[in-house]
């Protein structure tokens, strides 16, 4: 983990970094890159949808859009007591998205944002970032599609950084770090769409 020196998280040097496996995190007024090992990934065969939450998506109680909302979503995400989504990171995210590397599900309740997540694409990788929920079940009904346009467009890799217990819930493992540089590259050479 080193540190780098702030506004300079040029969309240019965020696309490098996740393509090395590098990606950053804010603390206190510092940015601090990370490559973890073992990795957090979310095999994409092997997501869990548990039986209730596929009950949910059935009733059809939520509606859910992609790229509606980005900056909206990123800022939800980080309206939380500690949070290292700044907003200098959420000024080069939204960079980023709008060069159409950072992409956002949104999830809707009545016409409410009431649940999404947001994260990084290059090739057939998708790097999640972070999710919010203001609506039971609202951000698992967000992996869910997340999930369904990844295995849709062709994707190989869905990473998850770090693990913990919401994203164990929902299949996340963890892999050794030469094991997931090696499936870094393999999806860095595919051409996927995000849709």
């Amino acid at each position: 983990m080193s540190s780098v020196q702030r506004d300079t998280l040029t969309p240019e040097l965020l696309l490098a970094a996740y393509s090395q496996g590098y990606f950053p995190m804010a603390e206190d007024d510092d940015v601090y890159w990370h490559w973890p090992d073992p990795r957090g990934i979310i095999p994409l065969d092997g997501a869990k949808i548990s039986r209730s939450l596929r009950q949910v998506l059935k009733k059809g109680i939520f509606t859910t859009t992609i790229d509606s909302c980005f900056k909206t979503v990123m800022e939800r995400c980080a309206a939380r007591q500690s949070t290292w989504i700044s907003d200098e990171f959420i000024h080069s995210y939204t960079q980023l998205h709008e060069r159409g590397n950072a992409h956002s599900v949104e999830t809707w309740h009545n016409g409410e944002l009431v649940g999404g997540l947001y994260g990084v694409a290059i090739g057939g990788a998708f790097f999640g970032e972070s999710m919010f929920s203001t609506m039971s079940d609202a951000s698992k009904v967000a992996f869910a599609r997340l999930v369904e346009i990844l295995k849709n467009g062709g994707f190989i890799l869905l990473d998850t950084q770090y693990i913990n217990p919401h994203t164990e819930s929902l299949g996340a493992i963890e892999i050794p770090g030469f094991m997931y540089a090696s499936t870094l590259q393999k999806a860095l050479m595919l051409r996927c769409a995000f849709k």
